[in-house]
């Protein structure tokens, strides 16, 4: 049985009396111990999916017309609100984008880690079970360390701190939103190294949620590639990077900078992501890729496996 199971989801947002479809379709699996990588510019739609996951968007405006989420074999869908908070944090736990913003200035890290245990292991919300965590992600110190407010620690201490809030109750299923974001290059290879060698101690799954590909080929097993609320490509991560076949996934791929050889002008993707609600119609990609046919603006294409395992929705990816 997959751990996470998302069918044919739909989300829309409700403002002014207008309804803009957020999520469109997207279908997605996991198995428990396995990672994910979930791809695509800013506005994609990748975030309001995997809180949806433990229905963190607020109800309303956001709805959900169609679709199902099966975590460990309950529909979340369908659960209650004293169901929902059985879930979040004990099955599936969030790292958020920005731990400076995400960190309550004026207690200690110590404090806010032990307020996650008593939620969900009461047991265990002791100094000591604090202090183990916080070793167990890394930071030095941690005796001291739990009496330090987060605006004395650094960007990369803060998402340490963050990940071990997250762990503090042994999720099953760990969401990574962005987890590098505005950390230093060197920073950011601490954290995937940290996620990786916890997701082999702890065996839980994890999402991984990124704008970046480069950073998805040494911790994902599969890779899915979202554009404007859809599923564009979903491969294993080594096939992806070796071959992408989505013209957006090639376009992104070739937007990250290459280490070797000259480069006059970095690689762009002409145009912007379109608004919600305001997808064109047809390929909701035609308007900005460089292999659109005028066939492509006249009926949305659909996810279909071209090969095995390999699914993608343009039916001109050869």
């Amino acid at each position: 049985m997959a751990l996470l199971d998302i069918k044919n989801l739909k989300l829309d947002f409700r403002s002014g009396g207008t309804t803009a479809r957020a999520v469109d379709d997207v279908s997605l699996t996991m198995t428990a111990g396995e990672t994910l990588g979930l791809v695509g510019e800013s506005g994609c739609g990748k975030s309001v999916t995997a809180q949806s996951i433990a229905r963190l968007v607020p109800a309303p405006p956001a709805s959900y017309p169609g679709g199902e989420i099966w975590l460990n074999g309950r529909d979340v869908l369908q659960m209650s609100a004293a169901e929902l908070r059985s879930i979040r944090g004990r099955v599936v736990s969030y790292i958020f984008q920005e731990p400076g913003a995400s960190l309550n200035p004026v207690f200690r890290v110590g404090g806010q880690i032990k307020e996650s245990l008593k939620l969900h292991q009461p047991a265990r919300a002791t100094e000591a079970e604090v202090v183990r965590l916080l070793k167990l992600v890394g930071i030095p110190a941690p005796e001291q360390r739990v009496r330090s407010y987060p605006f004395e620690m650094s960007g990369g201490m803060q998402q340490r701190v963050m990940i071990a809030m997250a762990l503090a109750s042994e999720p099953q299923l760990l969401v990574a939103d962005e987890p590098t974001t505005a950390l230093d290059v060197t920073i950011q290879a601490q954290i995937l190294d940290l996620l990786r060698d916890l997701k082999q101690r702890l065996g839980m799954a994890i999402l991984l949620i990124t704008h970046n590909l480069g950073i998805v080929g040494d911790l994902a097993d599969r890779v899915a590639v979202m554009y404007a609320g859809q599923i564009v490509e979903l491969a294993p991560a080594r096939e992806l990077l070796r071959r992408p076949l989505h013209p957006y996934t090639r376009a992104l791929m070739n937007s990250v900078p290459k280490l070797h050889g000259a480069q006059d002008r970095l690689s762009a993707i002409a145009g912007n992501v379109p608004r919600t609600g305001d997808f064109p119609p047809g390929c909701r990609f035609a308007p900005r890729c460089p292999l659109a046919r005028p066939e492509c603006a006249a009926a949305p294409p659909a996810l279909a496996e071209v090969e095995t395992g390999r699914w993608v929705r343009c039916p001109y990816w050869k």
